[in-house]
């Protein structure tokens, strides 16, 4: 029997960190969609599309051959033949993913991919509609949240930890406003899936979101 874990919330809320630690205890495959959506937006960015051009975005999404491959163990997301993972997580691709992924040519592109991935493997997924679109019939969906400003410390941390130069009230901003566009979107908004179980790791650490969840395997 299959069983796929969903984990749903907002930017920052630890989606990806919790994901890939949980997949690794349950010997599941980490499915990064949100990566996933970052190289389609770095490659608009590489085009120099405008992103608040919806038919350029169809367009040139046409253009875009997206996959998720695993190498010694390690996800690697490839667009058109190139092994971006060193280049989709700043602020700039972050930012044009949340308008590019609105597009719904763009995400029923990416969908199809993900569900053939699920239906073949035991998955952990991770994203904004993995609950409520992608996988409606996972075994466990998980809405995770945390405060703004939880988020935005989370985010300027690992910024720094990398060495890049950042205003943690700019990323504060920046996080409120991507909320409002990812809940008011018109193409799958961030909703919590009805029978999603909804954990707040504002104060927890994750460690404890970890065990929280596969206590509920």
């Amino acid at each position: 029997m299959i069983k796929n874990i969903a984990l749903d919330g907002p930017a920052g809320a630890g989606k990806s960190t919790i994901a890939k630690l949980i997949a690794k205890k349950l010997n599941y495959i980490y499915v990064d969609t949100g990566a996933m959506y970052r190289a389609m937006a770095l490659f608009m960015l590489r085009r120099g599309v405008d992103i608040n051009d919806e038919k350029a975005i169809i367009d040139a999404a046409k253009e875009a051959e997206i996959e998720i491959r695993y190498e010694d163990g390690v996800q690697c997301v490839i667009l058109n033949g190139e092994n971006v993972n060193d280049y989709i997580r700043t602020e700039e691709v972050s930012n044009a993913a949340s308008k590019t992924s609105v597009v719904r040519e763009v995400r029923e592109r990416l969908v199809a991919l993900q569900q053939s991935l699920a239906a073949k493997e035991n998955v952990v997924m991770d994203g904004r509609d993995i609950g409520t679109k992608v996988l409606p019939d996972a075994y466990l969906k998980v809405f995770m949240t945390a405060s703004a400003d939880v988020r935005a410390k989370r985010r300027y941390d690992e910024n720094i930890s990398k060495g890049m130069e950042c205003d943690l009230e700019q990323i504060k901003q920046e996080i409120i406003e991507r909320d409002n566009r990812d809940t008011t979107r018109k193409e799958s908004p961030l909703v919590k899936a009805w029978d999603a179980v909804e954990l707040d790791t504002s104060e927890m650490s994750i460690e404890q979101v970890v065990e929280k969840i596969i206590s509920m395997m």
